[in-house]
């Protein structure tokens, strides 16, 4: 049993603000591990002394600096974590300013066309929830990676969509990948409702729902509107058909053997200077290394990246345009894999602004090793 002086994971994700599931990747990546876990139910338990800790993570995450950053920021004495902190910053003042001037060349290329005629506003339908414009279509984007055209099977192109009272959940799966992205909404959603949305009329609202403060969400009998500020709505269909029962599916997942927390741009580029359409990841005490997948015995060059990693070594293989996508839609600066063996599904994770998590399916090997 907890000690008393102990908070259970949804108390101390209040009080620091991080969501239950931020704090499950953080203690996963060895960043901010539970006080305490019940051997039995296997319940996460804080301290209220790892309140501020958790309180200065969230803060450094809110800038964007990388895990490996915020360990060191917050392992630093008071004056070297202002230095590091502060090195951080004109980093990416840096970038920022660089991407000012690449954004103002593109615009200058560019000729707008006059906006179209807002359509005409429909009558409400019924509220489900409100966010923020930029992050729901950022959701939508990822969850869309996950998605594939199939004859006989439109639902694979389709989106689910469920309301609950703490959380709107965006799912997709083309069988090969699931992509699920947890949001918390700006205002709690009125009511609990699922749906499964289409994902082409989706993806064609997603422009117009960047462009919007907020959006709330309206259910119509076929379909949703998301009513935009400022701007004219926009209108999705529904899909008819039983979309899978992806959580079944989770839940009946072995435990994770291995796991690697891996900075995403390194990663991000290793797989786009990869040359073939098969890539394996070799995860090791060393780190990951990104090679291709007839590499035996170093015949092959190899990427390596650092990489906190725990666990077994494991290599592991992936068709390319099944492992891009789903660390490129990952949410901030790193990914957490968490690992079963070398043909079981590999869970990608991250954990800013909501969370993402993408199941992706790995290959066997064409050639021995």
């Amino acid at each position: 049993m907890p000690n008393d002086e102990l908070m259970p994971i949804g108390v101390f994700a209040q009080r620091s603000g991080l969501t239950s599931s931020a704090l499950r990747f953080y203690a996963d990546s060895g960043l901010l591990r539970p006080a305490e876990v019940d051997p039995v139910s296997g319940y996460r338990y804080y301290s209220a002394g790892q309140v501020a800790r958790a309180t200065a993570l969230r803060r450094l995450r809110e800038i964007a600096m990388p895990l490996a950053g915020v360990e060191e920021v917050l392992d630093a004495d008071p004056a070297e974590a202002s230095r590091l902190i502060d090195g951080h910053v004109a980093k990416v003042l840096g970038e920022a300013e660089a991407a000012r001037h690449r954004a103002a060349a593109a615009k200058a290329s560019l000729s707008v066309p006059d906006a179209g005629e807002a359509p005409p506003i429909e009558p409400p339908g019924l509220p489900i929830a409100a966010l923020k414009g930029p992050v729901l279509a950022d959701a939508v984007e990822q969850v869309l990676t996950a998605t594939a055209r199939e004859p006989g099977a439109p639902v694979l192109s389709g989106v689910r969509v469920e309301a609950s009272q703490e959380a709107l959940t965006l799912t997709a799966t083309d069988r090969y990948r699931l992509s699920v992205r947890t949001l918390v909404p700006a205002e709690p959603p009125a009511m609990t409702w699922a749906a499964t949305l289409d994902g082409g009329q989706l993806r064609d609202a997603a422009a117009e729902v960047r462009r919007s403060a907020l959006v709330r969400i309206e259910a119509a009998p076929h379909g949703v509107w998301f009513r935009l500020t400022g701007r004219g709505d926009r209108y999705c269909g529904t899909l008819s058909e039983v979309f899978p029962d992806y959580r079944l599916m989770l839940a009946s997942l072995p435990e994770a053997t291995t796991r690697a927390t891996v900075p995403k741009e390194p990663l991000l580029r290793a797989l786009e200077e990869h040359p073939g359409e098969r890539v394996a990841l070799h995860v090791s005490a060393h780190g990951v290394a990104v090679l291709s997948e007839e590499t035996v015995d170093g015949d092959h060059p190899a990427t390596r990246l650092p990489a906190a990693t725990s666990g077994p070594e494991l290599r592991i293989r992936f068709e390319l345009t099944t492992l891009y996508p789903a660390v490129s839609t990952a949410v901030g600066p790193d990914v957490l894999f968490d690992l079963r063996g070398s043909e079981q599904p590999v869970t990608i994770r991250s954990a800013d602004r909501g969370d993402l998590t993408t199941l992706a399916m790995p290959v066997r090997p064409t050639h021995p090793t």
